[in-house]
């Protein structure tokens, strides 16, 4: 009983967050943008039976005046509301949820009422649209690049859940009361960096394919 009343709580507050939009003209994706924007669109009938084309853009980098990071859904290429992440916004026949992580966005997706759901199609110039079209042309290369990331992301976290450990292990009370930890592997600084740019390259990776997760974020 408890885990539907905390996710009706989790829709409520994502809900509280949207804020009305001004109207302002969708701009023009960019292709030195493929790695800071996602951009994803949807058409759905109106009440009249009219489609509606809905596009969800959110610059990975935060909003110039603050930083945060925030999704705008537009509504036939004018802003119609804004919300900080994670968003839900509300359309006809059901919401749109949006969510993203370190990498980039792991949910963008529609719900209908009846229950169904669907992932809103990626811009082509986007890193997710790319992405999709390479996997398309092919599908073998894509399958074989998806498992190699995923491996890569293991490793990181083979190799950094237990340094953490040896950290959290020298604190003074926790080494007084269980005493300490020492993790005997440790990479010279240009190994230690090298991992990490192949972790961080696998994970945005795995993030055009809305794969990410938290593993990726504890894996780097």
């Amino acid at each position: 009983m408890t885990a539907p009343r905390s996710r009706s709580l989790r829709a409520r507050l994502a809900e509280r967050r949207v804020r009305a939009g001004d109207g302002r003209p969708l701009a023009p994706f960019r292709w030195w943008q493929v790695l800071s924007r996602s951009q994803l669109s949807i058409s759905i009938p109106d009440a009249a039976g009219s489609a509606l084309t809905y596009t969800v853009d959110v610059h990975q980098l935060g909003d110039h005046g603050d930083g945060e990071v925030r999704a705008r859904l537009y509504r036939d290429g004018a802003l119609d509301s804004v919300s900080r992440l994670p968003a839900r916004f509300a359309v006809p026949g059901g919401r749109i949820e949006v969510a993203a992580g370190t990498y980039g966005l792991r949910r963008c997706h529609f719900l209908s009422d009846a229950g169904g759901e669907r992932q809103l199609a990626p811009h082509p110039l986007s890193a997710e649209g790319r992405r999709a079209a390479f996997d398309r042309d092919h599908r073998g290369a894509s399958r074989l690049i998806g498992i190699l990331s995923g491996a890569i992301v293991a490793v990181g976290v083979c190799l950094a859940v237990p340094q953490l450990i040896e950290t959290v292990s020298h604190i003074p009370p926790i080494a007084e009361t269980v005493g300490t930890f020492t993790w005997p592997l440790h990479l010279p600084p240009a190994g230690n960096l090298g991992v990490t740019l192949a972790v961080v390259a696998a994970s945005i990776e795995r993030a055009s394919r809305f794969r990410s997760s938290w593993v990726d974020d504890v894996a780097t």
